[in-house]
This record gives C-alpha cells, sequence and structure tokens, in this order.
C-alpha cells in the first residue's frame, strides 16, 4: 500500500489546503466547531463554498462562531445545531433532525487529561467522550452518509481526530474504564485517541461498500481550548508554554492545525482512501523509537483491535 504524499508541509493553512477547490454543494457536519482548530476547519471549508454545520454542546458560543465565519466569508453557508457528546438523546435528535445527504462528519470534539470523571453511566469521561460519542453519532447518521455517497457518485467521509497522544496508550480491552487499574489522565487520554484511529479502521472496514470511508488525523501540537483542564505549571514543564503563556513557537495555528483535516475531509488526494492515519498534511510513517512525537503506532491502525472495539463499543452503547 503506497503511502499518500501531499506538496503541502506541517506548516500549511487549511485555506492553503482548499485552495482553487469548489465545494459548492458539499454537506459537512463538524463537531465541537465553536472554537479552536473546529472554527478553523469549518471557516476554511465554508470559504471553498461547502454547507457547514457546526455540532456544538454551547450555543452561545456556536452564535460567536457563526458570526465570526460569516463575517470572514460568504462564499458556503454555516449554520449551527446542538450536540452533547455526553448526552446520548441529542446525538439521535441531531441525527433525527438531519435531512437530506451528509457528504463528510468530522469528529473534531475533544477533551484531553481530564481529572477522573466518570459519565452517568460510569464510564470514564475521555474514552465516553472522544470515542463512544462520536461513534453512536455516526451511527445514529450512517444513512445521510450512505444517501450523500449515492448523492455525489463518490465516497462520504469520516474524519477521526486523534493525536500523537495515541503512543500514550492502546485500548486496554481489560479494563477501559480505570475500573481496577489507577487512573492516570494521560493514559486515559492516549486510549481515546488510540480508539479515534480504530474507529476509522472499523468504519472502512464495514461501510466502505455502502460508499463510506473515515481517516484518523493528528492535527500537530496547537495552543487551543483542548488543554483548558492542564494546570498552567504542567503546560511549562513540558515546553508547551513559556512562563507568560506564550505558546512554544514549534507549536503550529490553528489554520495549520485544521490543515489535516480539511486534507482527509474534501482534498481529491484522499479520494476512495480510509483507515489510514494522517499527521502534517500527508500520510503518516509508522512510528520509529528515533522520531518520538512522529508517526503512527501499528496498534492504532490493527484490524483485529478494531473489530474488538467496534464490537465493545457497540455492547456498552446497546
Amino acid at each position: 500500500m503506497t503511502r499518500i504524499t501531499t506538496p503541502f508541509t506541517a506548516a500549511t493553512t487549511a485555506d492553503e489546503v482548499v485552495e482553487g477547490l469548489d465545494l459548492a454543494g458539499r454537506r459537512i457536519v463538524v463537531t465541537g466547531a465553536a472554537s479552536g482548530i473546529g472554527i478553523e476547519t469549518a471557516r476554511s471549508l465554508v470559504a471553498a463554498g461547502a454547507d457547514v454545520t457546526l455540532a456544538v454542546r454551547r450555543m452561545d458560543q456556536a452564535e460567536e462562531a457563526l458570526a465570526d465565519i460569516r463575517r470572514s466569508t460568504d462564499a458556503g453557508s454555516v449554520q449551527a445545531a446542538y450536540l452533547d457528546l455526553q448526552k446520548r438523546g441529542t446525538l439521535q435528535d441531531f441525527a433525527d433532525a438531519w435531512d437530506g445527504p451528509l457528504d463528510v462528519l468530522i469528529d473534531n470534539a475533544g477533551v484531553m487529561a481530564t481529572p477522573e470523571t466518570r459519565t452517568p453511566e460510569g464510564w470514564e469521561l475521555q474514552f465516553s467522550n472522544n470515542h463512544l460519542g462520536h461513534f453512536a453519532l455516526a451511527n445514529a447518521l450512517r444513512g445521510a452518509l450512505v444517501e450523500g455517497a449515492q448523492a455525489s457518485g463518490s465516497p462520504s467521509r469520516i474524519v477521526s481526530l486523534s493525536s500523537t497522544g495515541h503512543h500514550y496508550s492502546p485500548v486496554v480491552f481489560d479494563d477501559v474504564m480505570f475500573e481496577r487499574r489507577e487512573y492516570d489522565p494521560w493514559s486515559a487520554y492516549g486510549q481515546s485517541k488510540t480508539a479515534n484511529s480504530l474507529f476509522a479502521v472499523g468504519v472502512t472496514a464495514r461501510w466502505a461498500d455502502d460508499g463510506v470511508l473515515a481517516n484518523a488525523v493528528h492535527p500537530g501540537g496547537i495552543i487551543t481550548p483542548l488543554q483548558r483542564h492542564l494546570p498552567k505549571q504542567e503546560m511549562i514543564d513540558r515546553g508547551w508554554i513559556d512562563a507568560d503563556g506564550t505558546p512554544n513557537p514549534r507549536f503550529k495555528s490553528t489554520q495549520q492545525g485544521a490543515a489535516t483535516s480539511v486534507l482527509a475531509a474534501v482534498h481529491p488526494l484522499v479520494e476512495g482512501v480510509g483507515a489510514r492515519y494522517f499527521e502534517d498534511v500527508a500520510e503518516a510513517e509508522p512510528f520509529r523509537d528515533d522520531a518520538p512525537g512522529r508517526g503512527v503506532k501499528g496498534y492504532a491502525l490493527d484490524a483485529d483491535q478494531a473489530d474488538r472495539l467496534w464490537e465493545l463499543s457497540q455492547r456498552l452503547l446497546g
């Protein structure tokens, strides 16, 4: 299988990825799109002519995001709808309210390194929010995605935002919810990000014949509200920010961070491609010990692990 390369680089912006593309008529949902890389993902897609729906938990933030996007572009259209990944009913409500085909679902929303928190079901928060919520949403929207593929004549796409954080942990199937092992926020985050990648493998294996493909994406290091649960001193110790809060220069801007999501969502170079992991606006290379912080670990694309995760997710969600 040939690795997908592109003319883009780690410094490429989302606007540069869509330059020259005409996305008129393309209907796209972006979760968690009221801030961070989510709003930049939406902005660039709208600028290229797409019809974008921001699926968001805080509608007050959504209104601000809508106004911001509309001020910066009038090429496509943008609207918002309520969705909370922790409230299963809102996922089905969102899908029930959706009318017509869906071309792209971008699973952008997420939480990082939270204190140990349990959902009402007793599930560990990061696995529940980052993976199970998006798993349920995609399954609820499957019919619309299939309709999108039939209407356009090309596969619909799911973009699952993983992270280099998947290096921290595979999915620990013997104790996914940290019921017996000591809770560690970074192991929990890593497990959820591995699950995001395995989800893309699982979708492609099961839905490709119906015209739906999925890929995983690592957006890169960006300072956004995603880090809101981290103490400032930890971020300083990790070298992410200076003492005055200035981000490390090696970090990407939010426009650069959105670029890989946009590539996987709409670019012709990813047409017909599924079950792969992208970073820095190209397909990632396999992880190497001499290149820490880069590449994809084998367990994050393992078909057997993806099958096991799919079965677990279905069982948990009923």
